[in-house]
């Protein structure tokens, strides 16, 4: 079928909207018109080959819509349920038994190949393969195949439109907090980085009940945000060294901490404004190889680093338990979002990348 799409055709190169062929679903893949979908900062890192997804392709990877098709292998959904669209596992090895699946062996063959698992493209032109299957969904598309594995139902009282994001940098932010660190009411928290994961995560601390929520960032109006959501102090890293300020908020340091902006100073700093035994959550993406130094005296002193990847979740699980929270007006991730026509999708890139938007959205109809 002849579907839209926005094609990266060279490293860093534009979103270019364009008429592809997109092949019919296999026996366990769904075809879903895409209603919104998020833009993430994953889609512009491999944009920029930060990781060798090959080109030309269509990202997009936090989709929302409405089932069109099932192939014939398929239960549990049928044509016309609303479904968000999340990450990809194999389903099989031990993390993915164990309830971790964004730790899953092949996390990066099921989501970042440009192609199914087996090498199979189910995107073209003119004749041309081009590469997809990007989360196994390549969203930044009116139509996306996705497999029945990566789909949740969504009730159809919800803006569909928004609840495309829950599915990465929502989930990812919220579940930090709530699936890997899980603080103990009245702890405290530092978080570095005020986009979508950072402020999902500043929900979060305040739904469990953190007693102080401290938010670093250099752009005043997302500061102002955090605020809005649940933060008690904010921190301009532009004139203000954040580790001293936190300390002299604290006393002796945070009891936990996100870094969210995959800088490596920052990820020092993540660390070193801990209390003792507190921890620190690696979230930011950096190009394959980056390094970050630590002080070994201070990690011996009982101060822990870990990696989170998409918060820890078992998405059927926690993004209904986000719905939810957002239902009850204690999760309220829509003041995150921007709404762009697709056709404005390089605006919308523009705008996030300037840290004029938070979230933005593009919407298939508008």
């Amino acid at each position: 079928m002849k579907i839209q799409a926005a094609v990266v055709r060279e490293q860093s190169g534009p979103f270019d909207v364009s008429e592809l062929d997109l092949a019919e679903p296999k026996d366990d893949e769904i075809l879903v018109k895409i209603v919104g979908v998020g833009i993430c900062h994953t889609d512009l890192v491999c944009r920029d080959q930060y990781f060798p997804v090959p080109l030309p392709c269509v990202f997009g990877h936090e989709g929302s819509g409405i089932i069109e098709k099932v192939g014939h292998q398929v239960v549990g959904f049928e044509k016309g349920d609303h479904v968000a669209v999340t990450f990809k596992t194999c389903g099989t090895c031990d993390p993915c038994f164990e309830g971790q699946p964004g730790y899953c062996h092949d996390f990066y063959g099921q989501n970042f190949n440009g192609s199914r698992p087996d090498g199979s493209c189910a995107l073209s032109e003119n004749g041309e393969t081009v590469h997809g299957h990007f989360f196994a969904q390549s969203s930044f598309a009116s139509h996306a195949l996705c497999h029945v594995s990566n789909l949740l139902k969504v009730d159809r009282s919800l803006p569909l439109e928004l609840l495309g994001p829950l599915g990465c940098g929502i989930q990812t932010g919220a579940g930090a907090v709530m699936n890997a660190l899980k603080p103990k009411a009245g702890t405290s928290i530092a978080i570095f980085g005020a986009g979508t994961v950072g402020l999902s995560a500043v929900m979060a601390a305040r739904i469990v009940g953190c007693g102080t929520i401290i938010v670093v960032d250099l752009t005043d109006e997302r500061l102002a945000t955090a605020t809005e959501l649940g933060a008690t102090h904010t921190i301009n890293a532009s004139d203000n060294d954040p580790v001293a300020m936190i300390q002299e908020i604290t006393g002796t340091g945070t009891h936990y901490s996100l870094e969210c902006t995959g800088i490596p100073e920052v990820a020092r700093q993540a660390v070193d404004c801990l209390t003792l035994t507190g921890v620190c959550g690696v979230m930011g993406v950096s190009p394959a190889g980056t390094e970050f130094n630590l002080d070994m005296n201070s990690v011996l002193f009982g101060r822990s680093v870990r990696g989170i990847i998409e918060g820890d979740s078992v998405p059927r699980v926690f993004i209904p338990r986000l719905i939810d929270l957002y239902k009850q007006g204690r999760f309220p991730f829509d003041k995150l979002i921007s709404t762009y026509p697709f056709a404005e999708i390089n605006q919308a890139v523009e705008d996030v990348e300037s840290g004029k938007v938070i979230k933005p959205v593009l919407l298939m109809d508008a």
